[in-house]
């Protein structure tokens, strides 16, 4: 089954084309594909960004047993195309009077968002694509959602959605391997869970 991509806010879309058609916005970025591209680029594939963050010692030992893990909507992700590949991406984000334009990047996350939207293609069953961020491990996930009908920019991780790391992961956290939110959210808690104090002598 295709994945359910969610409408991204027109007007960040509409910031995002203005960019693009901006020589200054482009030659600005520190993006040489994008600088360096022949023809025409447009930008698809639009995905709500949510952060996973301020994770306390008492969520990450209860959010996989019954606890909804908490996050935010940080803003729209939009792949920037050329032809048949993705050449960087751009970022919007919520201002007080509306979306607009954050930034081009380019790098290993572009590259690594397409792998696993490939990856969630053929795993057969309908979901709604958005990305997690974890700040704290500065990992980034796509997350796959199982309320293909729900609103893209609400909602927390359920236990039966799909997080795919990607690529570059955490250490002890495998990229491109899918795991269920349940089971997860246990790893990065443990990865987040301060260091013992070692005890000296008397």
């Amino acid at each position: 089954m295709p994945l359910h991509v969610p409408p991204a806010p027109a007007p960040a879309l509409r910031s995002v084309l203005a960019a693009l058609g901006s020589p200054t916005a482009v030659r600005d970025a520190r993006t040489p594909a994008l600088q360096s591209v022949q023809g025409p680029l447009s930008p698809e594939l639009p995905l709500p960004v949510h952060v996973l963050d301020h994770v306390s010692p008492a969520a990450r030992a209860t959010a996989p047993a019954g606890r909804t893990p908490r996050t935010r909507l940080a803003g729209w992700r939009f792949l920037i195309r050329s032809g048949d590949r993705a050449v960087a991406a751009a970022d919007t984000m919520l201002t007080a009077d509306g979306w607009a334009f954050s930034r081009f990047f380019e790098g290993p996350y572009v590259t690594a968002t397409e792998r696993a939207i490939r990856q969630a293609d053929a795993l057969g069953t309908a979901y709604q694509p958005r990305l997690l961020s974890v700040p704290e491990l500065y990992m980034l996930t796509l997350w796959l959602h199982g309320d293909t009908d729900a609103d893209a920019s609400t909602g927390s991780p359920a236990p039966a959605d799909i997080l795919v790391p990607l690529a570059p992961a955490p250490p002890g956290i495998a990229a491109h391997r899918p795991h269920r939110v349940a089971e997860l959210l246990p790893m990065i808690g443990l990865r987040l869970a301060p260091a013992p104090l070692l005890r000296t002598p008397a």
